[in-house]
């Protein structure tokens, strides 16, 4: 297998598209985040497939980096929400995600292993923030155009792949004696989730053209 796979070329897509909320004036303060998010996402994977080609281990590089990568998302989703209560309980629970993520990841699953139980927590943190997004948009009396609300699209992906991802990711450690036909299926799995999910980031910055939608500045 080559060292970019299929669904590196979507994250570059979407961090080429994502440069445009830049030039938009009608695009929230929260997307201006995605581009050097999106960048960094693509350098890690880039960084991390060079090293499993040449037979390196990468698990230390994916782990801290899914430790930020859930911390920003709840970030994101925060900034979506208009409840300054749950705002606050989001932000809150990302700054002790990433406390609880590092110590185990230092000191009981240790680096060399995958961080199953924190990226299991980080799964079910993100699944109840963009759950609670939803009633909260659903809830809002007056009628929206949920194709042009770019936290929707955002919301949508996020919840669909972290909810397939729990299970996937959450029992990665104990495949170790898995048959190769497993892995290479656990692998177009995780290629069809990501692919899934830039291709919803890149609509949400598509689809920007009004300011109707709902959105918190901070």
């Amino acid at each position: 297998m080559g060292i970019i796979h299929l669904y590196m070329y979507f994250i570059a897509a979407s961090f080429l598209v994502s440069l445009s909320v830049y030039i938009r004036t009608e695009s929230s303060n929260y997307l201006k985040l995605f581009p050097p998010f999106l960048l960094s996402t693509l350098v890690v994977e880039l960084l991390g497939s060079y090293l499993g080609h040449v037979e390196k281990n990468n698990v230390i590089l994916y782990n801290f980096f899914s430790v930020f990568e859930f911390a920003f998302y709840l970030f994101i989703i925060s900034l979506a929400i208009s409840n300054p209560v749950m705002k606050r309980i989001i932000r809150i629970s990302a700054v002790l995600y990433i406390i609880v993520a590092v110590i185990n990841i230092l000191f009981i699953q240790k680096m060399k292993t995958f961080h199953t139980i924190t990226y299991s927590l980080g799964c079910l943190l993100i699944v109840i923030s963009c759950i609670y997004y939803f009633l909260e948009l659903f809830r809002i009396p007056q009628s929206i155009k949920l194709k042009n609300n770019p936290a929707f699209w955002i919301c949508s992906g996020l919840l669909f792949f972290y909810c397939c991802g729990f299970p996937l990711y959450g029992l990665i450690n104990f495949w170790s004696d898995i048959s190769k036909l497993v892995v290479r299926n656990f692998g177009e799995i995780v290629t069809i989730l990501n692919i899934f999910l830039y291709s919803l980031f890149t609509i949400a910055f598509l689809c920007i053209k009004t300011q109707k939608y709902t959105s918190s500045p901070s």
